[in-house]
């Protein structure tokens, strides 16, 4: 129908709903909500817009091939591995992500927990638990040694944060290049195992793609000094869980942080839940008071964008499975 509304589909977790701010859409847009694949098959013929809010979904690679008229993908996410299926890599529809919304919080998450561990905050709550008086010495944070694996906009940001207290940080990309203003160097991936016995902590703030799928796993553990911990805020499947808990057992490594899992939610029953020297959250490093709001309004922003056939913020590489960072 001419003059017709934009057809926008959100896919979202079941029982999400629309997001908070995305509402605001409804004067100029013919909003619609799909929770799972036979929602997602109803909404997607005549759609000119999707936008994912489910990084986990699998919804999108079954119900394809009633998507005949999408102009543009978004993701609310900094991942976008779960919308990389070969139709949409393949296709010249544009992918844009939320690359900005996060990196912050993210960067405190991640300078909270070297605090945490240099100042054993942990040990400090098993005494105050046990009603025990006991002084200790802890490790200073400045002059710690820090490795960022991926040194795009969330690496990035973690280093600019850290640096500000005296963390020394390196990162680790696709290639070395020299000259840069947030790392004190930057190696290429494929130098990891002789760059980890070097560094107190080792970050792992890398996008999910075929290069770092299992990145992590025994010969890394081994190759690390064995007082590092390992902080993972990016992708669960980068780290292959069972040689990390072995790691962990065996003293190859001192200690972890991990926001993100192999498989989401943990299991009750899971090693990792009791290990000492343990910090586990539940994906949520970079989730902050008002962050639905924040990711609606970015959406919104790139929609009047795309409105007026103008350049979209955050395009992703898909080839490369990520947005380069500015």
């Amino acid at each position: 129908m001419a003059g017709a509304p934009p057809r926008i589909v959100v896919l979202t977790a079941p029982g999400e709903g629309l997001p908070q701010g995305m509402e605001t859409l409804q004067d100029d847009a013919d909003l619609r909500v799909a929770e799972d694949t036979a929602g997602l098959e109803a909404a997607l013929p005549g759609a000119s817009v999707l936008c994912v809010t489910d990084f986990r979904t699998d919804a999108l690679a079954e119900a394809w091939p009633a998507a005949d008229s999408l102009e543009w993908i978004h993701a609310t996410s900094a991942g976008v591995d779960a919308l990389m299926i070969p139709a949409v890599r393949d296709s010249d529809i544009p992918v844009t992500n939320a690359r900005g919304i996060f990196d912050q919080c993210i960067a405190e998450y991640v300078l909270g927990q070297i605090i945490a561990f240099c100042k054993d905050f942990a040990g400090n709550w098993q005494l105050q638990q046990a009603h025990e008086w006991r002084h200790r010495e802890t490790e200073p944070v400045a002059g710690q040694r820090l490795l960022v694996v991926g040194s795009g906009a969330i690496g990035r940001r973690i280093a600019r944060t850290c640096s500000a207290i005296g963390v020394e940080c390196d990162g680790v990309g696709r290639r070395a290049r020299g000259g840069d203003d947030d790392f004190g160097a930057i190696y290429a991936q494929a130098d990891l195992l002789s760059l980890l016995p070097d560094y107190d902590f080792v970050v792992i703030a890398a996008p999910l793609t075929e290069a770092t799928r299992g990145l992590f796993g025994a010969a890394e553990f081994k190759a690390m000094a064995e007082h590092a911990r390992l902080i993972n805020i990016g992708r669960g499947p980068i780290v292959q869980t069972d040689a990390l808990v072995a790691a962990l057992e065996d003293g190859a490594i001192d200690g972890a942080a991990l926001d993100v899992f192999e498989h989401e939610p943990l299991p009750a029953d899971h090693p990792l839940w009791d290990l000492p020297n343990v910090h586990l959250s539940a994906h949520m490093a970079g989730d902050f008071i008002g962050w639905k709001t924040a990711l609606s309004e970015q959406f919104i922003d790139n929609f009047r964008r795309w409105q007026r056939g103008e350049a979209l913020n955050n395009p992703v590489d898909k080839a490369q499975g990520f947005a380069a960072s500015s």
